[in-house]
């Protein structure tokens, strides 16, 4: 007996003990559900018993610094049927007669979605992505034909085509790995759009408004029963750049309208390094990845998001006779009157560099106005080529200026010490090479843009950015600010300055820089031809410029990729930068001088001064500016109708397609 009820006994602990754990599982389980996640259960029970069908929110603006708004948002919206209504077939084959040839749809395709969303008492989607243009007409069907409902949604728009495509980017749908990495707080869904590229990207968490909806009632089969609530959706953070409207405008029209529509022009403020514009050339319209589902659709999607600005490398030509020059200033002994005698060729002994031109006896400040090979030749053989690479790292050549953009270039410092270090030799030729900015030098444009900065500011050498602030779209509190950052000096004589300041005045006043010369503006500047061994040369022309009696406020780097010459290819688009800068607008430049600024290097030919002509300029086609005020009013003009489902909107933020800064 005794050895049954020790039995017993060891039986009832351990079912005693089972119990326990039972009890403590559900507890801990009741604990899980009703405290730690109970937001989490709530929602799902929610989802239960409720259908919901979203309208995707407005997308913070981005504006320019002068308040023209770039990327905004326009009303799309959603055709839904839902099963409260008649659904007899003769009921469904009125509405898909009506309601088909206005979308686009053959009554077959509509009358499927009709008897699906009967069948399954659910809200079935007939169109979705509908222009203004379209609810016009559906809106006044809607009001014969109970159970359709127009749902307003949002889209981005981009009224300005084109304009900064390749710094603002476009929006695309979600991918496999977007969608595992996205963010469960922004409340992204299946066909959501998101930032692919530029800003749109970079800033996605910032300018991604919270979505809003209309929630239905279901019951256990999710049928329909009624409308439990229309929540307004949240807008997302507008973002305002530094970028200057009329200084892109003009900088992305003259690319355009350039000898090969190919290249890049970047303006910087010299005293901030805030970016003013920022283009590249071909450009893509970022509208086109977002177009209305009853507008034609782009026959083509490719673009080239190759950013020639930030990421294309080149040798930056005589622009590079700026450094060769204050490298034999600040080795002592530099005499700016001294002439230099330009036959058209420099003997090295072993080879004969040539000139594009016959120059005759040119002192610095005509030598640096007519661009001439010899006297830069004559000045590198003197200093030799260490004082040259040591102002170049100065400069901070072969490092990428630090602009927050992907993939940017760090361009290559061509110099005997780097040649030291890979074990190689060092000749005259590529000293000669190295004193016109040929050879293995490489820059960006706005590595060019930022030197001409450095020049400008007298050697301060400032971090590019675009950003000038985030702001909350309904409180207008500043969330970040965008703020100067000075990665350098160049410590240069200020009697130096003065003489590089006066040099390339002289070459805008009466040389190879004359293309860039503005009425009534101080205007500073350097053309450069690049060598090419692939085809046509590379033109260059970085200038910087000042009100009269004031410090230059605007820096300009201009590249025109197979332009064949840096003074009649960039030198005009640089021109209308400045103008649009300065707001003034001048008499027609004079014509260049023959053959300017072609610089040939390690050529045993005879220079031939070809002459030059200078493609005609088109003058920039004005923006239609009626055009997106037009489509705004008429979006406007629909709010009184948008949609209404038994209840009045919740007040709050309407979609702003405006084009005026608030």
């Amino acid at each position: 007996m005794a050895a049954v009820k020790v039995i017993f006994n060891n039986r009832l602990r351990s079912l005693l003990v089972l119990a326990l754990v039972a009890g403590a599982v559900v507890a801990l389980r009741l604990t899980d559900i009703q405290l730690l996640r109970h937001d989490r259960y709530l929602q799902l029970a929610e989802r239960n018993r409720t259908q919901v069908l979203y309208q995707t929110a407005p997308r913070g603006r981005i504006f320019t610094s002068d308040g023209k708004i770039v990327a905004a948002n326009a009303p799309s919206f959603d055709l839904y049927y839902l099963a409260v209504g008649p659904k007899d077939e003769d009921y469904f084959s009125r509405l898909a007669a009506d309601f088909a040839p206005r979308l686009g749809m053959s009554k077959v395709a509509v009358l499927d979605k009709l008897r699906q969303g009967a069948k399954s008492g659910k809200a079935v989607a007939l169109a979705e992505n509908l222009s203004p243009q379209s609810v016009m007409v559906l809106k006044e069907l809607q009001l014969y034909y109970p159970g359709v409902y127009l749902i307003e949604e949002n889209k981005r728009v981009y009224p300005y085509g084109v304009f900064a495509s390749h710094l603002i980017g476009y929006l695309g749908s979600m991918e496999g790995d977007e969608w595992k990495n996205r963010d469960l707080a922004l409340d992204y869904r299946l066909d959501a759009k998101i930032g692919k590229n530029g800003l749109e990207k970079k800033f996605e968490k910032a300018l991604k408004g919270r979505d809003g909806g209309v929630y239905l009632e279901v019951d256990y089969r999710g049928r329909v029963k009624r409308v439990i609530e229309d929540r307004r959706w949240q807008p997302g953070n507008d973002l305002y750049l530094t970028v200057n409207y009329a200084v892109q405008r003009a900088a992305e029209e003259g690319l355009k309208n350039s000898l090969t529509g190919r290249g890049a022009a970047v303006a910087m403020d010299p005293r901030t390094g805030a970016v003013l514009a920022l283009a590249t050339a071909p450009a893509f319209d970022p509208g086109m990845f977002v177009p209305y589902s009853d507008e034609p659709q782009p026959k083509s999607k490719r673009i080239s998001e190759y950013n020639l600005a930030v990421q294309g490398i080149y040798p930056p030509a005589s622009t590079f006779k700026i450094i060769t020059a204050l490298a034999a200033m600040q080795q002592g002994g530099f005499n700016p009157q001294k002439t230099v005698y330009c036959p058209g060729y420099y003997d090295a002994g072993s080879r004969v560099f040539k000139c594009w031109g016959v120059h005759q006896h040119d002192n610095f400040f005509e030598a640096m106005a007519d661009s001439c090979d010899v006297y830069f030749y004559t000045l590198a053989a003197q200093v030799g080529p260490a004082p040259i690479e040591k102002i170049q790292r100065m400069f901070q050549f072969g490092q990428p200026t630090g602009i927050d953009l992907p993939g940017e270039k760090a361009g290559n410092l061509y110099g005997p010490t780097k040649r030291a270090r890979n074990r190689s030799y060092w000749f005259i030729g590529d000293t000669l090479n190295l004193s016109i900015g040929q050879g293995e030098l490489l820059v960006t444009p706005i590595k060019m843009a930022q030197f001409a900065a450095a020049v400008a500011s007298r050697g301060k050498i400032w971090r590019p950015y675009y950003l000038q602030r985030l702001v909350n779209s309904q409180t207008g509190k500043v969330l970040e600010s965008g703020h100067s950052e000075l990665l350098g000096t160049v410590d240069i004589d200020p009697d130096h300055w003065d003489l590089i300041f006066k040099a390339l005045k002289h070459t805008v006043d009466k040389g190879t820089a004359a293309r860039g010369k503005v009425k009534g503006i101080d205007v500073y500047g350097k053309t450069g031809t690049a060598q090419n061994p692939h085809g046509d040369d590379h033109g260059w022309f970085m200038a910087f410029a000042a009100r009269p009696g004031e410090e230059p406020s605007l820096a300009v780097a201009v590249f025109v990729e197979f332009g064949k010459g840096g003074a009649s290819a960039a030198g005009p688009i640089a021109r209308d930068m400045i103008e649009a800068y300065f707001s003034v607008k001048d008499e027609p430049a004079p014509p260049a001088p023959a053959q300017l600024d072609v610089e040939l290097a390690e050529t045993p030919q005879p220079a031939q001064a070809a002459q030059e002509q200078a493609p005609q300029q088109v003058p920039p086609t004005p923006l239609p500016e009626g055009k997106p005020e037009e489509m705004i009013s008429n979006m406007q003009s629909l709010q009184r109708f948008l949609f209404s489902i038994g209840q009045k909107r919740l007040t709050g933020r309407d979609y702003d397609g405006s084009l005026q800064s608030p």
